[in-house]
């Protein structure tokens, strides 16, 4: 999914950004961040953050992603760690001002993506995702063999 939204986007007159060796898409300032969250159908909800996903996957998320809902109460810069502010740290490669769309699905090898969603989510401490704004994006059906 990666590859083709990248192709795409060098086909629309936007930029494919490798960050730590792979390539994202990047149209207007805006990275595209495809995300298989399931292998069977299952509600956009419902989607999860795997335990041992990668630094990368994660700083993607809150570094470029939307901002997170205000808490119980501000982080002051004493309460704030090194790992904190490392993981929201902007990739240099995408740019500071470079925001996330994330791209999510479900798919598997026999039927192809069963659904598949764009907007804008927030990666929560319990690795589950609070959408800002989501669209289900309509899917072709995979042709007879």
């Amino acid at each position: 999914m990666r590859e083709e939204l990248a192709a795409a986007a060098l086909e629309l007159g936007g930029a494919v950004r490798d960050v730590r060796g792979y390539d994202y898409a990047v149209v207007n300032d805006y990275a595209l961040f495809p995300f298989k969250y399931a292998n069977r159908p299952m509600p956009l909800q419902r989607a999860r953050l795997a335990a041992d996903a990668s630094s990368t996957r994660r700083r993607m998320l809150t570094g470029h992603g939307p901002d997170p809902q205000e808490g119980l109460f501000p982080l002051g810069d004493g309460l704030v760690t090194e790992e904190y502010e490392q993981l929201h740290e902007a990739f240099e490669e995408l740019g500071a001002t470079t925001k996330l769309v994330c791209v999510f699905f479900t798919a598997d090898p026999e039927c192809g993506i069963h659904a598949i969603h764009w907007g804008d989510a927030c990666l929560e401490p319990d690795r589950t995702f609070t959408w800002l704004h989501s669209e289900r994006l309509p899917v072709e059906a995979l042709p007879p063999e």
